[in-house]
């Protein structure tokens, strides 16, 4: 029998180990989706994947480090689709991309509300976002691509902070301006960056899990009205 290659070796290896890897996040989704996050646990993926407990380790060390990954997954994931909301419009249209990437979350949070609940509910505390941690990085590249729409408006209109904001409070927002890649913006403009945020995620979420059906059977309208709301605020009124 011929000598195969080390090299061969280690790329199916490799192949073979990504694989698993995408199998084991596939499973726990289903987990999260069709029984909850309590149900997504390595001795559960292990059992539904025919596997032992111990192989799965292999894998993932703990149970942290799964959910860190499936949530990594899942930010991935939406901020593909916000940017690709984004993309239906010229790079010249932040105020038209920026709506629809807004739209977009809505629809994808409606479409799978338990992805949703893990990444911006926090069920599971392993699914923090805390510096240095997988979600964090990619939690923060779903967020650019908000942010950096909100920069572009920014940099062709005049928005209007409040007045009277306490700059011992607002050097909170230090962390925010160090993920613009440099850009000068006034923590007084940042602060309506995170307040237009702060707007959009309550609409969406209220909807997303309910809480708005004692009032609306169709919450889409309100939705819009706060999309407009929200992109006045930022200076676009191209609408």
């Amino acid at each position: 029998m011929p000598n195969t290659p080390r090299s061969s070796t280690g790329g199916r290896r490799h192949r073979v180990r990504e694989e698993a890897l995408a199998e084991i996040l596939r499973t726990g989704r289903r987990l999260l989706v069709e029984e909850g996050p309590a149900a997504v646990t390595l001795r559960a993926i292990a059992r539904e994947m025919g596997m032992t407990a111990p192989g799965l380790y292999r894998y993932y060390g703990s149970h942290r480090d799964l959910i860190q990954a499936l949530a990594s997954s899942l930010y991935d994931e939406l901020a593909t689709a916000l940017a690709t909301a984004r993309d239906r419009h010229p790079a010249d249209e932040p105020g038209r991309q920026l709506r629809d990437a807004c739209r977009e979350l809505r629809r994808w949070a409606l479409a799978h509300p338990n992805e949703f609940a893990l990444l911006f509910a926090k069920p599971v505390t392993d699914a923090d976002t805390t510096p240095g941690t997988a979600a964090h990085d990619s939690g923060w590249r779903f967020g650019g691509v908000v942010l950096d729409l909100m920069v572009q408006l920014w940099r062709r209109s005049t928005i209007h902070p409040p007045a009277g904001l306490d700059p011992a409070w607002t050097t909170q927002l230090e962390e925010v301006r160090e993920h613009l890649s440099g850009e000068p913006v006034p923590l007084e403009v940042i602060y309506v960056f995170v307040a237009c945020w702060t707007r959009l995620y309550g609409t969406v979420a209220v909807e997303a899990f309910g809480h708005l059906d004692f009032a609306l059977t169709d919450p889409e309208p309100l939705f819009e009205h706060t999309l407009d709301d929200i992109l006045t605020a930022l200076g676009d009124t191209a609408g």
